[in-house]
């Protein structure tokens, strides 16, 4: 079934581009711009950085000082602090991929790694900043208060998972004995693999990007031209697609900020599916997915109340 849907997409994709190639190839010269301008300068350094931490044992050292600090309020190791620190800075989807990667060098269980994924894979501060709160708002709306609203949401997310479904299960370092980690010899060796694996993630992510905003592209030339529904159809399928496209609208700005919102907490498919992606282990997306639907939802109520109460 899934196969068939998949291919079913692709044929439609490809009809796509060569009924309309003007409009497919905007969409694709607009994904590849942001992902030459955008994700390589701001996801590709801190990539490889990581890589090179991950491989010289450096994580532990830093963290672990405060590892009584991350195990009282958020159940984690000092390894799952890194993930957690990381995600927050550097925005989708690094989370999940330090999150993958920690399992798979024995560092974190994978539990503690399906339990990041609810709270670790968001939006980086540069892009709320820039995009959320500039291009797609104007502006109009203090960025203490995007971020504080996002953090707010995804904080009662972690409580949520952490209390409820993890039953305030706190997480321990493994043991190094259990199972041989993949050491690389020499400084220089180190910093080759972690080069090479951060092109082959920065290239994978553009691929979907590139996919998705042609997607984007066909949603947008099929739906009505100003209903709600094609904005909000655009955000959940690519966020910044669906970000231009909301600024570009004539909704009225409380709409623009409570869609805009929502898009952001959710991600979009592209995102889900860069998140996938980089997953390795056996590791499910599910707990990802559920945990964004809640984010969501608990975003476009908390930017409700805090516009009627401003």
């Amino acid at each position: 079934m899934k196969q068939r849907i998949t291919t079913a997409g692709v044929i439609c994709l490809l009809l796509f581009l060569l009924k309309y190639p003007e409009e497919a190839l905007f969409a694709a010269r607009d994904g590849m711009k942001l992902w030459l301008n955008t994700l390589i300068p701001t996801l590709l350094p801190f990539l490889i950085l990581t890589g090179i931490l991950l491989h010289t044992k450096g994580i532990e050292k830093i963290l672990s000082p405060l590892s009584s600090f991350w195990k009282k309020f958020l159940g984690l190791t000092p390894c799952g602090a890194y993930v957690f620190l990381l995600g927050m800075l550097c925005g989708y989807p690094m989370g999940a991929k330090l999150a993958s990667d920690l399992y798979q060098e024995n560092k974190i269980s994978k539990k503690e790694a399906s339990y990041l994924l609810t709270f670790s894979n968001n939006p980086s501060p540069v892009f709320l900043t820039a995009y959320v709160s500039q291009i797609c708002l104007g502006g109009r709306t203090e960025i203490k208060e995007i971020a504080g609203i996002l953090f707010l949401s995804s904080l009662i997310c972690m409580l949520f998972f952490r209390f409820i479904i993890y039953k305030n299960k706190t997480f321990t370092p493994i043991s190094p004995s259990k199972k041989e980690t993949s050491a690389v010899s020499s400084p220089g060796a180190v910093i080759d693999v972690s080069i090479m694996n951060g092109f082959e993630t920065i290239t994978r992510l553009g691929g979907y990007i590139l996919l998705f905003s042609i997607l984007g592209a066909v949603i947008g030339h099929f739906c009505p031209s100003d209903s709600e529904g094609k904005y909000i159809f655009l955000g959940i399928t690519e966020l910044t697609t669906g970000l231009h496209q909301l600024a570009l609208s004539g909704l009225s700005y409380m709409k623009k900020y409570l869609y805009a919102m929502t898009m952001t907490a959710f991600g979009g498919l592209c995102i889900l599916a860069q998140t996938k992606s980089v997953l390795k282990g056996q590791i499910s997306v599910l707990p990802y997915f559920a945990a964004k639907c809640m984010h969501a939802a608990l975003t476009a109520l908390l930017v409700l109340v805090v516009t009627q109460l401003v």
